[in-house]
């Protein structure tokens, strides 16, 4: 599969990859303030995302779990800001 990629599309994918973590963790940031602003049916679409990006940044799912039974924005961003 590989065969068929140039050399800069395997740089891009390979670089990727290697900032997983702070991708994910950038993106749980950018999340959190969504949190803030959202209610009903788009905070539990938001809260899905920020799961996800909270597991790409390393996170434990135990942490997760508790944070996310806490539905408090703010105990999020202070969570982000231990991994940061």
């Amino acid at each position: 599969m590989s065969a068929n990629r140039s050399r800069y599309q395997e740089r891009i994918i390979k670089n990727y990859y290697q900032n997983r973590d702070a991708i994910g963790l950038q993106k749980a940031q950018e999340a959190v303030t969504e949190l803030y602003l959202s209610e009903g049916k788009k905070r539990e679409t938001v809260w899905k995302r920020l799961c996800s990006h909270l597991e790409k940044a390393g996170m434990s799912p135990e942490q997760i779990q508790h944070l996310r039974q806490s539905d408090d924005p703010a105990l999020v961003a202070e969570a982000i800001g231990k991994l940061s």
